[in-house]
């Protein structure tokens, strides 16, 4: 879900600036001349922040020292950021209300603050999602035709796919792309945080609407059973618009309580039926204490979040990754990276909401994997081996990084070559 500096230095980090495109607008083309190609329509769900999102205040009153009006936009190379509203004002107004009231189902107990709207940017469109530009030209290079045959099912990533209406949504682009592209059934690819929200959708639908929409599924990394570096975010943030974590107090308290309100957080936690005490998250420097995936219920009761515990105790490890129940029930082409070094966790001063993380000087600790997700984290969807009659394949790509993985040439190629397969028949 995130990426992370460290005084260990990641290279990596300097493809992200090179993969930043600029807008593309989509091409006119007849739905007829889209059916002579053949080719298998693809809709992609894109990592976390990687949607377009518009954030528009109406008078609102919850930051008074804030406008109270006008808007901004949200997502990862941000290439507009705002000149009105601050970092601090903008994860303010994005901060999610939460009803605890017992007599609400979980999911909605979560909205926006009063007086704030916010909307996905070209919503479906290949322009709510620019940093996939590499693959969109793949994907054209091959005959396909952004905004035809090549989609995207954005979705706002404080918010998790069992909130409002994003499987109806999502369902209504998919039958719409498969109707525009002469009944083909699509192909759906998946980034980061993205597969968590298509995985969610595959189990959420039924058999008869898989076998007639579906053609199959390539998950780029899936945080299926999240990561332990997100822990952290509880107490520094970080901010979207290029990963960084905040340099001042009041920037640090601001984005770490916006983690804390949204419940993708918790999904995005590392799932401890997957991950056990094999790695440490968090070290408090004032105690000793070291805390695992396994201990989270500690570490939330001993920095004093008992709020936050509830939402984590109902969504940490929320696709169940090591059951039978995360099998989605299509053919599954999966891609990870490896071999590189990744933070899963760091030393803080204590366990207090909202401090600095000085990069250079912060104790990390790391483990291998794609420099944003560790290798439990990549491996855990090989439990879907087990499906079956389903294909299921998982490629290793050594020395490929979590952002260059959907923009790589090889990994593109075997996309384009898994498009043109014919799906399993299981019954």
């Amino acid at each position: 879900m995130t990426a992370f500096r460290s005084r260990r230095g990641y290279a990596a980090r300097a493809v992200l600036v090179v993969l930043l495109m600029s807008l593309v607008f989509p091409l006119s083309v007849s739905a007829s001349s889209a059916h002579k190609t053949g080719r298998t329509p693809v809709v992609l769900f894109p990592a976390f922040h990687f949607t377009k999102l518009l954030i528009t205040a109406h008078s609102q009153t919850v930051a008074p020292d804030c406008p109270a009006s006008g808007s901004f936009e949200d997502w990862f190379q941000n290439t507009s950021p705002s000149t009105t509203f601050s970092q601090v004002c903008e994860d303010r107004l994005m901060t999610l209300r939460y009803d605890a009231s017992h007599k609400k189902p979980m999911p909605k107990r979560f909205s926006n603050q009063p007086r704030v709207t916010v909307t996905i940017i070209n919503y479906g469109m290949t322009q709510s999602a620019p940093f996939y530009e590499p693959m969109y030209q793949a994907l054209e290079a091959a005959g396909y035709v952004r905004n035809q045959n090549i989609r995207v099912a954005g979705y706002d990533a404080r918010l998790t796919p069992d909130i409002g209406d994003f499987v109806a949504r999502t369902k209504k682009l998919i039958e719409k792309t498969y109707r525009d592209n002469g009944n083909r059934p699509v192909h759906l690819v998946g980034h980061s945080n993205g597969p968590i929200y298509a995985e969610y959708l595959l189990t959420h639908t039924s058999r008869a609407w898989r076998d007639k929409y579906i053609h199959g599924f390539t998950p780029f990394a899936g945080n299926f059973p999240g990561q332990g570096s997100v822990y952290l975010l509880m107490f520094s943030g970080l901010n979207i618009t290029d990963f960084s974590f905040p340099t001042t107090k009041a920037n640090a308290e601001s984005s770490a309580r916006m983690y804390l309100s949204a419940p993708s957080t918790y999904i995005s936690e590392a799932d401890p039926r997957v991950f056990g005490d094999r790695e440490t998250i968090i070290q408090d420097a004032s105690t000793g204490r070291s805390y695992t995936p396994k201990d989270y219920r500690r570490l939330f009761d001993d920095a004093g979040l008992a709020r936050e515990k509830e939402i984590a105790n109902y969504y940490i490890g929320f696709l169940r990754m090591s059951s039978p129940s995360s099998f989605p029930h299509v053919d599954v082409y999966a891609e990870k990276g490896s071999g590189i070094d990744t933070v899963v966790g760091a030393v803080l001063n204590d366990l207090t909401v909202g401090q600095v993380i000085d990069p250079n000087t912060t104790q990390f600790f790391t483990r291998d994997g794609d420099v944003n997700q560790e290798d439990i984290t990549n491996n855990a969807v090989g439990n879907w081996q087990a499906m079956r009659c389903f294909h299921f394949s998982l490629t290793d790509n050594p020395g490929i990084d979590h952002f260059s993985l959907p923009g790589n040439a090889n990994v593109l190629s075997r996309l384009v070559a898994d498009l043109a397969l014919p799906r399993s028949h299981c019954r």
